[in-house]
């Protein structure tokens, strides 16, 4: 397979998000307001708690079997080290760059979290499809690497809605620490010592004080005092290591909760449980028609979510606060350090014996250390309200990149399991 079919190959399913992406900003531009941005937070909302939960369960259930749990035991490991490195590149880009303690999360969470779901689906069946693929017959090698793409997209989706999700969400808190801050700093001066002259000068102009006392302040005094408000609130009384552990607990809970992760947990279930795999999957099946209704709104996750973040990207190109710095360090870690990690991480394992001998199994292990940020994470910053912006931003960049350094890898890749 020579470069320029393997960048058709890996290009295509990248286009398909731009194109999509660009439709989106278009709709939510004034000209047309198709997607503004109510409809684009209720559209969100619909993609949390029905699409996404949809397609976990769906492509799970149909595609994963005990069997395959068993045999294919260390994908979920391999996905699990995709994250924690990921995560700890994405901490270090942190410590150097510095952004806005509110984005620390976001960009962390792109370096870590890929898109493990529709790219998969999309690059694997077509590479096995054209000639010269090391992966041997083509209708066995697309059908095993569909199951492949399926199971990383489940497994994927239970990180991303455990780990990242936490991520995001603190994000959040922190912002809303700022905002608090931000607030109190541009409250009037009701001190009971304050001479007349300064009630006066309030009740003159309590709006250009208020300014000069905002503008007063640097936004990183503002941000460190909010950060530490945030944590002097966590650590206040003398709290029980007991009652950490429960409130500890309780949120890890609340993220196992969540929608699309208690979808996984169903979906493996269905799909490890013969009896239950056989109500609802195969042409006999009696309750068939539940299996269909819900992959059919599975299918509505990706271009909706796709169009929200082209939504997003309008008001991103006007108003993002990430620094372009952090795009290029964000572009290295997930296109040319982790992949090169990655790929060592594969051989290691393979050489260990831990994984089969299918080399369709071992490539596919290497390029999910090489995708592009999981489109979940756009969903995620919408529902927290968080980033959104500059999340658009990331996702711009890092796709456009994307072609090429699939591409480039996938050439790599094959060529060493040839």
């Amino acid at each position: 397979m020579g470069f320029w079919t393997l960048f058709e190959v890996a290009s295509l399913p990248i286009i398909q998000v731009l194109l999509i992406s660009f439709f989106g900003a278009l709709m939510a531009t004034e000209y047309l307001n198709l997607l503004p941005k109510d409809a684009r937070k209720s559209l969100n909302k619909l993609v949390f708690m029905v699409f996404t939960p949809s397609l976990m369960f769906a492509s799970l259930a149909k595609t994963v079997t005990l069997e395959d749990i068993i045999s294919w035991w260390f994908m979920p490991v391999n996905i699990g080290l995709t994250f924690l490195i990921g995560g700890i590149l994405g901490w270090i880009l942190v410590k150097i760059l510095r952004p806005k303690p509110y984005l620390e999360g976001l960009v962390i969470a792109t370096c870590s979290s890929g898109n493990l779901g529709n790219l998969l689906l999309i690059i694997v069946p077509a590479i096995c499809t054209e000639d010269g693929s090391p992966f041997g017959d083509s209708s066995i090698c697309t059908s095993v690497g569909l199951s492949y793409a399926s199971f990383s997209m489940a497994l994927g989706g239970f990180f991303i809605w455990t780990y990242t999700f936490h991520l995001i969400r603190t994000s959040a808190a922190k912002l809303k620490a700022l905002q608090a801050v931000v607030e109190v700093s541009k409250a009037p001066n009701n001190d009971l010592d304050a001479s007349q002259e300064t009630h006066l000068l309030i009740g003159q102009d309590q709006e250009n004080v208020a300014i000069v006392v905002a503008s007063s302040k640097s936004a990183e005094d503002t941000e460190s005092r909010a950060i530490v408000s945030q944590e002097s609130e966590h650590g206040k009384g003398n709290v029980s290591s007991w009652t950490k552990l429960i409130g500890f607990l309780h949120q890890i809970l609340e993220e196992l909760l969540a929608p699309p992760t208690l979808a996984a947990i169903l979906g493996f279930i269905f799909g490890a449980t013969t009896f239950l795999r056989n109500l609802i999957i195969g042409s006999e099946a009696p309750l068939r028609v539940i299996q269909d209704s819900i992959k059919l709104l599975g299918d509505g996750t990706i271009p909706c979510i796709t169009l929200i973040l082209g939504g997003n990207l309008t008001e991103g190109l006007r108003a993002s606060k990430i620094k372009s710095w952090i795009v290029v360090g964000v572009i290295c870690v997930r296109y040319i350090i982790l992949p090169a990690i990655g790929m060592w991480v594969v051989k290691a394992a393979g050489h260990l014996g831990f994984l089969p001998s299918d080399p369709l199994f071992h490539y596919v292990l290497m390029i999910q250390y090489t995708l592009p940020p999981a489109m979940n994470i756009g969903t995620m910053t919408q529902l927290f309200n968080v980033g959104q912006e500059e999340c658009s931003v990331l996702f711009l960049w890092t796709y456009l990149v994307a072609a090429l350094a699939l591409t480039a890898w996938s050439t790599i890749f094959m060529w060493i399991l040839s």
